[in-house]
């Protein structure tokens, strides 16, 4: 069983990652590849991700000796530069401790016991490795990737505006449950994780199916990435339209009254415009306002509505 502890202020530094990471994505499709199960759903896309990888890509595997990662790999980063530079800037410490955990007993290659000593060099040929294999592995389906984290952030900000935290985080990822300021999920070897004021991100991944992975590092928030995708693979030609994601999690009305928002509107002409009664449309305008999505301003005698920037950032620019 894993527990992560909350006290009262830790709830209000719960925050969900605005914007998908590319390297916790690639260490999910990673963890998908090697780590097996699902062979009825995944292999075929296994088969044709190993025939695509460049040589260069080779060193990855080197750091996973037995299927389990260092965790100097585990950062986070909006972009790919800005990950991979989190990467190369771990600190000297925490690479040579993590790279004796996964090597305990085992002989390593060259390029990881420079790695281990500090070189530059063997850096440089890890952030080649994880560029490599982003472009193969995940930039093809990046665009996907983006609408489905948007519409999972949508769905957690209803989530937390119509019912609060608490009732949020164990909607997000199902078989955990929130008792006694305690976030639990069975897994194989118990962790007490207590947050003691850190902070914890929430981070869905779209390539994993499997548990929960929790980074737990000092001194700096708890990170919780959960899978969030389809449960399939994610193919260049399948990617999902971000009207049909969005629509899933806050419904067909409540986004057209989202996309109307371009331009303020009132009440009465949000519900002329989408041909629903007055009250239908305050009740969505409602739930949008607490989910941070649009602000509510009086004029006059009447209120106005209008998009946040999280509200344009959610539709696009499509408007």
């Amino acid at each position: 069983m894993i527990r992560i502890r909350f006290t009262a202020e830790d709830f209000a530094r719960v925050r969900f990652a605005a914007r998908a990471a590319p390297v916790p994505e690639l260490n999910a499709a990673f963890m998908m590849m090697f780590g097996g199960g699902d062979e009825l759903l995944h292999d075929r896309w296994r088969r044709r991700v190993l025939r695509s990888l460049p040589d260069a890509v080779a060193p990855l595997a080197d750091l996973v000796p037995a299927g389990d990662p260092p965790l100097f790999l585990d950062v986070l980063g909006e972009t790919l530069t800005e990950g991979l530079d989190l990467v190369e800037a771990a600190p000297s410490e925490l690479v040579r401790s993590e790279l004796e955990r996964v090597y305990a007993g085992r002989p390593s290659p060259r390029w990881i016991r420079e790695l281990h000593a500090g070189g530059a060099g063997a850096r440089h040929v890890l952030r080649r490795a994880q560029r490599a294999a982003f472009e193969k592995v995940v930039a093809p389906v990046w665009a996907q990737v983006q609408d489905l984290h948007r519409a999972e952030f949508t769905r957690h900000a209803v989530t937390v505006a119509e019912h609060g935290v608490g009732a949020a985080l164990p909607a997000l990822v199902p078989g955990t449950r929130l008792r006694d300021g305690v976030w639990e999920w069975a897994a194989p070897e118990p962790r007490e994780i207590p947050l003691a004021g850190r902070g914890l991100v929430l981070l869905p991944t779209f390539h994993w199916t499997g548990r929960p992975l929790v980074q737990d590092l000092p001194d700096r928030p708890v990170v919780v990435t959960y899978a969030a995708g389809p449960g399939l693979p994610l193919t260049p030609d399948a990617a999902p339209g971000t009207d049909d994601s969005l629509a899933t999690v806050l419904g067909r009305t409540r986004l057209e009254l989202l996309r109307a928002l371009a331009d303020a509107h009132t009440t009465t002409t949000l519900a002329r415009r989408l041909g629903i009664s007055n009250a239908t449309a305050s009740a969505h305008a409602s739930a949008l306002r607490g989910a941070g999505l649009i602000t509510t301003t009086r004029a006059g005698r009447s209120v106005e509505h209008r998009r946040t920037a999280l509200g344009d950032l959610l539709v696009g620019d499509g408007s």
